[in-house]
């Protein structure tokens, strides 16, 4: 189970809106076919596995991250291939949180007389499905807000100024982040500081949807945000606050706008977001800021997990990563668990994640 493990997480940042699954095939006491899921469309880690196998699996035993599938979707039920190649035993870490699946494909596996295992290594296989286990459980995505500061806890200084705060490992260490998920999120006031592109330039990987914020249209035209369309998508979400001919003009460049109800303060509510992402397959969303959009998620008590780059200097009075939480007492504060700290060239990342977000 653990080289399925590491099979599935070859997959990692393709397979969306599909988790990532590996499979073993072993016969006599040895390996004799093993995959996993390439990308979204392509075949499964079990039917890769029994093909890669390339001599008779009756009898073998197949291990498998993931509980084999029993719905038609891009490809037939993999639990059908399963059955086909006639195992004795298949070993599977975790049960599909998809409700057309959950507990369906072991019931199946069952009733062809193929004895089953459940639970080997499922710590492991949640945390490399996280963000598929949540938008299968909740349908909302899987947050993670992003941010770089100073060991002060500034994102720019007084002036806005912010290039380069962290260093060039942690640039490169931004864009592998996007290419792991499924979309990018900022406000608009980013886009009119910095006009970033918000694709994946620095390693390989796909561009993810481009969500901006902006309640009232404020987004110039010729933003970067808004070219290229057919290498990377843009969403603006807004508010029925929005200019109607600013509206047309943008539908115009082919940019797809979503008017979403606004919050009390007149911003883009973000539940509402949230969920409307999730509807579109969207598993997983990178929040890269700014501090009033980073404050939001943190407010509202959106954000998943929290990723914190912290570069070895100090600017004094700046801008914060985080405002205003309305917190007043220590006993109140959003409380996290390290669950990794590692250098990213002369920087520190702190990788967080918020208690009693186990979805």
């Amino acid at each position: 189970m653990w080289q399925a493990l590491r099979l599935a997480r070859r997959g990692l940042g393709r397979t969306s809106p599909n988790p990532m699954v590996g499979s073993v095939v072993v016969k006599n006491g040895r390996i004799i076919g093993q995959g996993y899921h390439h990308y979204f469309g392509g075949k499964h880690a079990e039917v890769n596995a029994l093909e890669n196998a390339g001599i008779d699996v009756a009898g073998a035993t197949i291990y498998v991250t993931l509980e084999p599938c029993t719905h038609y979707g891009k490809t037939p039920p993999c639990v059908d291939a399963v059955i086909a190649g006639g195992p004795a035993r298949v070993v599977v870490s975790m049960l599909d949180p998809d409700k057309r699946v959950s507990g369906r494909g072991l019931e199946k596996l069952r009733q062809a007389g193929i004895e089953t295992a459940v639970g080997v290594l499922e710590k492991q296989c949640r945390a490399l499905n996280e963000a598929y286990i949540k938008h299968r459980s909740t349908g909302v995505p899987f947050v993670t807000v992003k941010f770089a500061q100073t060991l002060d806890g500034r994102i720019a200084t007084a002036t806005g100024d912010s290039r380069w705060i962290s260093s060039a490992a942690s640039l490169k260490l931004a864009h592998r982040l996007r290419a792991r998920h499924d979309a990018v999120l900022v406000g608009v006031g980013t886009v009119l500081k910095d006009d970033p592109e918000l694709t994946v330039r620095l390693v390989r990987g796909r561009n993810p949807l481009r969500v901006i914020l902006d309640p009232t249209l404020r987004i110039p035209t010729e933003a970067k945000v808004l070219a290229g369309q057919g290498g990377a998508r843009t969403l603006i979400a807004t508010t029925p606050a929005a200019d109607n001919d600013k509206q047309a003009t943008l539908c115009g460049m082919g940019i797809e706008l979503e008017v979403m109800p606004a919050d009390g303060a007149g911003n883009v509510a973000l539940p509402p977001l949230l969920k409307l992402l999730g509807e579109r397959d969207i598993t997983s969303v990178l929040v890269e800021g700014g501090a009033a959009v980073i404050t939001s998620f943190l407010r509202e008590g959106l954000a998943d997990r929290v990723i914190a780059i912290i570069a070895p200097k100090i600017i004094g009075k700046g801008i914060e990563a985080v405002s205003e939480l309305n917190i007043r007492e220590v006993d109140q504060a959003l409380k996290l668990t390290f669950e990794r700290v590692y250098r990213s060239g002369e920087d520190v990342v702190v990788e967080g994640r918020r208690v009693g977000r186990n979805e």
